[in-house]
């Protein structure tokens, strides 16, 4: 009972500090507007970064803190069509506030993007999910990881495959952050990618997509993997430590206060970005709100691992 109430109570000090106001759609968004990482482009690993490989091809880059016992850490999970040091390197820089905090990392490209094994046109939410319980599986085997002590943190599409992820196995993770994350997945994207892509795909098997800032290829499989977990239901089996975080001028924000409400553990906070689009306005010159969500991430984590 001491330790429900501390939670309690510490749950109350971080609403007030994370002005959980809520927020209508400002503003419609894509599902990631990220460019994706090249090498040529991706910047250079830090002495305490340690590129790998898991067993089904998924490439990673783990950080590991100079500590004299075992650590938390955080699993990273990119978003739709981006990779994982994320856009603006996002998780790049949170990985290296979580590392000031003494937490190890792991962010991953899911097959089919960036470095991992695969073609993007396989990508299926299914296969994603697959990709993040093996990544959790030898992020919790390191004798360096404690893994009573793991969290995890998706970023658009990544956030949905979180929360899939979690609500699959509700014992694995004792916090989670989901970033710009939506509800239904089949709706964000109809809505997003138009119906007309949709049909393309299940009359021809596969579909191509000009993003804007990227072309991608997608089989029909993709389409109807959007429909296989029920986010609502996963999110209930979820009882841990829970943030959420969106931008006022993003469509994510329209979820904000429905996570929140309906975390089941009892540490539970929100942050709404005054002003931030879906990324966190990250590709412009001010990088304010994108350093806030960075800090208030890494901060979290310290509180709840």
């Amino acid at each position: 009972m001491k330790i429900r109430i501390q939670f309690a109570l510490a749950a109350l000090t971080l609403v007030g500090l994370f002005s959980l106001a809520s927020a209508s759609f400002a503003q419609d968004a894509t599902p990631e507007a990220t460019p994706e990482a090249t090498p040529e482009t991706a910047p250079a690993l830090r002495p305490d970064e340690t590129v790998v490989t898991l067993d089904n091809g998924v490439v990673g880059t783990l950080l590991q803190p100079e500590a004299d016992a075992p650590v938390p850490a955080v699993l990273l999970l990119h978003g739709f069509a981006s990779s994982r040091n994320e856009v603006g390197d996002m998780y790049k820089r949170l990985a290296a506030a979580l590392a000031d905090h003494g937490i190890a990392s792991l962010r991953i490209d899911f097959r089919g993007w960036g470095e991992s094994a695969g073609g993007m046109e396989n990508s299926t939410v299914g296969g994603q999910v697959e990709d993040a319980e093996a990544a959790y599986n030898y992020l919790s085997d390191l004798d360096f990881v404690d893994h009573e002590r793991i969290g995890l943190v998706g970023f658009s599409l990544g956030g949905g495959i979180a929360v899939y992820t979690a609500g699959e196995h509700p014992a694995w993770f004792k916090s989670m952050t989901l970033w710009s994350t939506f509800g239904n997945l089949h709706d964000v994207f109809l809505d997003e990618l138009g119906q007309d892509n949709f049909d393309t795909a299940a009359k021809d098997g596969k579909v191509t997509i000009d993003l804007g800032f990227r072309t991608v290829t997608l089989n029909n499989s993709f389409f109807e993997s959007l429909e296989d977990y029920d986010y609502a239901a996963e999110f209930a089996n979820y009882r841990g430590a829970f943030m959420v975080i969106a931008g006022s001028a993003d469509g994510s924000a329209g979820y904000l206060d429905w996570y929140r409400d309906h975390a089941q553990g009892d540490l539970k906070a929100s942050f709404l970005v005054k002003g931030a689009d879906h990324i966190y306005n990250v590709l412009t010159d001010d990088q304010t709100n994108s350093n806030a969500v960075i800090e208030k991430t890494a901060d979290w984590f310290a509180l709840s691992l």
